[in-house]
């Protein structure tokens, strides 16, 4: 007779609610070390010219990276395999990887193809070029995440 041992359902909730906090814990502050890689990217203070100056093209911008990042750390989890240790260090090195190659692209895209992120953010109104370098933080996110998987 073969007998199968199965795990208490208190213990599978327990480990999943703590599953559950350690990513989102994990997965906040991957979002706000992207905001702040993001920040130092852009001339001035991003949360200044969003709050107080409420310039849309600061939002934009700053909304479709931490959109990226998410897209990476959900990504991240997906991939573990239930692995809770090796799913938080992958998440962590993952996302960080990903806010690296978006700062980096942004300064790319300043440089290369001619978009001043610092024109940009001194518009009041928003302009079609941040449309399109949110639209590339977002595919940049996407693109490291199906890496990931």
């Amino acid at each position: 007779m073969v007998t199968t041992q199965s795990t208490p359902f208190t213990e599978v909730l327990g480990n999943g609610a703590l599953a559950i906090g350690a990513y989102a814990v994990l997965g906040v502050l991957l979002l706000v070390a992207g905001f702040y890689a993001i920040d130092l990217a852009t001339p001035g203070r991003l949360s200044r010219l969003i709050r107080e100056e409420r310039n849309p093209n600061a939002a934009t911008l700053a909304a479709a990276g931490l959109v990226a990042v998410g897209l990476i750390v959900a990504a991240s989890i997906w991939s573990s395999g239930g692995a809770l240790r090796e799913g938080l260090i992958a998440t962590l090195v993952f996302g960080l990887v990903g806010i690296a190659v978006q700062t980096i692209a942004m300064i790319a895209f300043d440089r290369v193809v001619g978009i001043p992120v610092r024109t940009l953010l001194g518009e009041a109104t928003l302009q079609p070029a941040t449309i399109m370098l949110s639209a590339t933080h977002v595919v940049i996110g996407l693109i490291t995440a199906v890496a990931v998987v």
